[in-house]
């Protein structure tokens, strides 16, 4: 039995009815992706005063606490307020200018160690500074600043007789480390999730580009080969209206019904693109290669199909085989200058195999972008298009397809 018409049983997925399975569908989306668009960035304007906020919320009513409890008076108390204040609203630069911020803050921080009493509170606006310089680059401006302060600590407490615990030396050199390593891991992560993104939106970008080259495919093989038999028949019409006006009836009576077809299919293609959804039309297979081989057919020119087949190949090479031969025929009428064209389908092997002979011009030098289109269609399914002599005496297009299609 062969070329079997389909059974009529539609379903909701295009590639189950034929159709090639769009690009977004084959393309992995990187599993990243999803978690970004779960966890979006936060604010900016929190990123940059939540520092600010927190450093206040822990520097300030501990310096005033102190200052009260110690009964330093007003000058110093008011020295060690501002002190512990002037850190935190630093970092209100620390967006555009990490380096001179982290620079000004641990000048601060020197200060607010050698001019207020020794117990105060741990200068945390100095951590932040650390972690926001060296995750936005600025890694020689914070190590630089952080170094010439600490030295300077430790030296100036030497002349002024403040002596500094081993252990608090040791303690303050690994919290300052530890900062260091936040931001580097932080300078890391969004590098890395920067390049996730850039790598997300080419994806989406060649994906989104290889749709528009599907589109156009089918689109170009509907209208093209549409427009091609309009144009045939209604030369027919015209040359045959005096003379043969039921021949030229006919005629039009095939114009009818190719544009009512090609309207169809345009509508299905289109309605595709602008909802996503499935066609309500089954598409082409390769059981409706009679009628398109006849549908070529006029004065002058004749159009035979050979049918080798016993089953049906997988639906997605019918599809491809059908759009082929139709862009093949399309070829001939328009650029072979034919009388005949032979159209023969087999299976030889595993593979799906489609032959397009005339008798017209020959092969002609460049391929246009029919040619590319078939080729194209059956790379997708991992196939092949060959373009040379026929035995007939003119072109030859020889197709082969995967008979399951592509893995």
């Amino acid at each position: 039995m062969s070329l079997r018409p389909a059974d009529g049983r539609r379903s909701r997925r295009r590639y189950d009815r034929g159709m090639p399975v769009p690009p977004w569908e084959a393309t992995p989306v990187p599993p990243w992706d999803g978690r970004a668009e779960r966890f979006p960035r936060p604010p900016a304007a929190f990123v940059l005063l939540a520092p600010v906020v927190i450093s206040l919320l822990v520097q300030v009513p501990a310096a005033i606490g102190i200052a009260a409890w110690q009964h330093v008076g007003w000058p110093a108390g008011l020295l060690q307020v501002v002190l512990a204040a002037a850190g935190p609203l630093a970092l209100l630069g620390a967006r555009r200018y990490p380096g001179p911020t982290v620079a000004v803050i641990a000048a601060a921080a020197l200060a607010d160690l050698l001019l207020t009493p020794d117990l105060g509170p741990p200068y945390v606006a100095l951590a932040f500074a650390i972690v926001l310089a060296v995750a936005r680059g600025a890694v020689v401006w914070a190590a630089a600043s952080v170094v010439v302060a600490w030295v300077a600590a430790i030296a100036l407490g030497a002349v002024i007789g403040v002596s500094w615990h081993p252990f608090r030396i040791a303690f303050t050199t690994l919290v300052l480390a530890a900062c260091f390593g936040i931001g580097s891991f932080v300078r890391v992560r969004r590098a890395r999730v920067a390049s996730y993104r850039a790598e997300v939106l080419r994806r989406r970008q060649t994906a989104e580009q290889r749709e528009r080259v599907r589109i156009a495919r089918e689109l170009h093989d509907v209208i093209g080969h549409a427009l091609s038999q309009i144009n045939v028949q209604a030369s027919v019409g015209l040359h045959l209206m005096d003379r043969d006006p039921e021949q030229a009836r006919t005629a039009l009576g095939s114009i009818k019904e190719t544009s009512k077809t090609a309207l169809e299919e345009v509508r299905s293609v289109l309605g595709v693109i602008r909802d996503g959804e499935a066609p309500l039309v089954p598409q082409a297979e390769l059981a409706e290669l009679p009628r398109l081989v006849a549908g070529v057919g006029s004065p002058g020119f004749e159009a035979e199909l050979v049918d080798r087949l016993d089953v049906p190949p997988r639906r997605a090479v019918q599809f491809a085989g059908y759009r082929i031969a139709q862009e093949a025929l399309t070829n001939v009428v328009r650029h072979a200058a034919a009388s005949r064209a032979v159209v023969t389908v087999e299976h030889a092997g595993d593979e799906f195999v489609l032959t397009v002979d005339d008798d017209g011009a020959g092969v002609r030098g460049a391929e246009g972008s029919g040619i590319l289109g078939m080729r194209e269609r059956a790379s997708l399914l991992g196939g092949s298009v060959a373009v040379g002599e026929s035995p007939l005496g003119g072109t030859r297009v020889s197709v082969r397809l995967p008979w399951g299609g592509a893995e």
